[in-house]
Formats: C-alpha cells, sequence, structure tokens
C-alpha cells in the first residue's frame, strides 16, 4: 500500500508515494533492503515507537507521531548505527534526509494520510 503524506499545520506534502510498514514481517524489514529514498518517498511504520538503523546504507530523517498522528519529535538526519524513539509515539515516518526542513514540520504539526489508489 502507498500513502500520501500531508502535514495540515504548515500545508505542505510530506510525502507523495510512501510505503506502509504494517505486518511484523515489513516492519522488522523497514529499509534494510534500500539504498535510499528518493524525494516524496518514505516509509510509515505503524505501530512503532522507535526505530533503529543497524546495517542501513543511507540517513534518514524520522517523524515519531502519535495515535492522532500528531508530530511528538522530530528527528533529522538518523544516521546508520543510530538508534532513536519516542515514549509517546505510536508510529514513525522515515523520510529522506533533508525532508524534515524541506517541509518546516515541527512537534506538534497535525499531519493527514490519504490512501493511495494501486495501479
Amino acid at each position: 500500500m502507498k500513502i500520501r503524506v500531508y502535514n495540515r499545520t504548515r500545508g505542505t506534502e510530506v510525502a507523495s508515494a510512501a510505503d506502509v510498514a504494517g505486518s511484523s514481517a515489513s516492519r522488522r524489514e523497514g529499509l534494510l533492503k534500500r539504498t535510499g529514498l528518493a524525494p516524496g518517498e518514505g516509509l510509515w511504520i505503524v505501530p512503532c515507537e522507535a526505530v533503529h538503523c543497524f546495517f542501513m546504507k543511507f540517513t534518514i530523517d524520522v517523524l515519531f507521531l502519535d495515535k492522532s498522528r500528531k508530530v511528538v519529535k522530530i528527528r533529522p538526519s538518523l544516521k546508520p548505527w543510530r538508534i532513536s524513539g519516542a515514549l509517546r509515539a505510536h508510529s514513525t515516518l522515515e523520510l529522506p534526509e533533508g525532508a524534515i526542513a524541506a517541509t518546516g514540520t515541527r512537534p506538534g504539526d497535525e499531519l493527514e494520510i490519504e490512501e493511495l489508489d494501486e495501479p
């Protein structure tokens, strides 16, 4: 499944075609097999309150969201072999490095997630 993520607070598109990791297997795999994320891509991991970048090949930005999809924490430029988490988070959105700055996303922002039609 692909989703579009829109920041209602800032009026910006955070991701135009992000993947969803909702099963145990897809959450475990995450971005490990990828070599990068293009602008507009991402991975929404639900449920998830912490991420690790062990064995990853690139740096990412991470948004931690509560159940109402409000940003509770931002973690720009999370490098490989690092860990980050937020106890109040219900899900995380992994984005290409620089996406947080480009969209102006901040804690407290409200995100809207729209499921995209698959071709």
